[in-house]
């Protein structure tokens, strides 16, 4: 099993923005049989940081799952909103070795 995170730094003032469409984003990834882990948003650290949170069974299982989310034209449509709100972002991806 792998665990999948991807950490984005919003640009300033625009959580509570990103926030929202972020609901509007799980209910299309939903729509198209993938489910969205975790959201987490910051406590400390660099404020304005939003990161999902997945699970997959294997690196192939993750890409298949991506491919078809990223093919997606209404997920594309969507993704052009939320982008405008993003400072940066980075993908770590972590092999689980124990529960």
């Amino acid at each position: 099993m792998i665990i999948i995170r991807t950490v984005f730094r919003l640009k300033f003032g625009k959580a509570k923005e990103a926030i929202e469409l972020l609901k509007e984003g799980k209910k299309i990834a939903a729509e198209q049989g993938i489910k969205f882990g975790r959201t987490l948003t910051d406590i400390t650290g660099p404020s304005y940081t939003i990161v999902f949170e997945n699970e997959a069974e294997s690196l192939a299982d993750y890409e298949n799952e991506s491919g078809r989310i990223f093919s997606n034209d209404e997920w594309k449509k969507w993704y052009q909103k939320f982008i405008p709100h993003i400072e940066s972002s980075y993908r770590n991806i972590f092999r689980v070795i124990e529960t």
